[in-house]
């Protein structure tokens, strides 16, 4: 994965944390919280994306790998922070 790839799934993964709170405010770890969360699952969304799919997110400019590296990025960090709000709101339970 190359620095740009890497970037903008931080970016998207951020933004994806951001609106799965804006989404569900239920289970919204608060901005900075969700944005953090979405940050790490950006990251680990994408490495997973390029590990499955290595054409799709295979680095470089072209239109394909930055929008496979949005997708990624922005799914991996709101799957991310519903983990970590419901595990948060599992262990608030216990």
């Amino acid at each position: 994965m190359d620095t740009m790839s890497l970037i903008i799934n931080l970016i998207s993964g951020a933004i994806g944390g951001y609106g799965a709170g804006a989404a569900m405010p239920e289970k919204s770890l608060g901005t900075v919280g969700n944005s953090l969360a979405g940050l790490l699952g950006g990251g680990l969304g994408g490495t997973l994306l390029q590990g499955l799919m290595p054409a799709l997110a295979q680095g470089g400019g072209d239109l394909s790998s930055i929008i496979g590296n949005v997708a990624g990025g922005g799914v991996g960090g709101g799957l991310l922070m519903m983990l970590v709000s419901g595990l948060k709101q599992a262990f608030a339970k216990a």
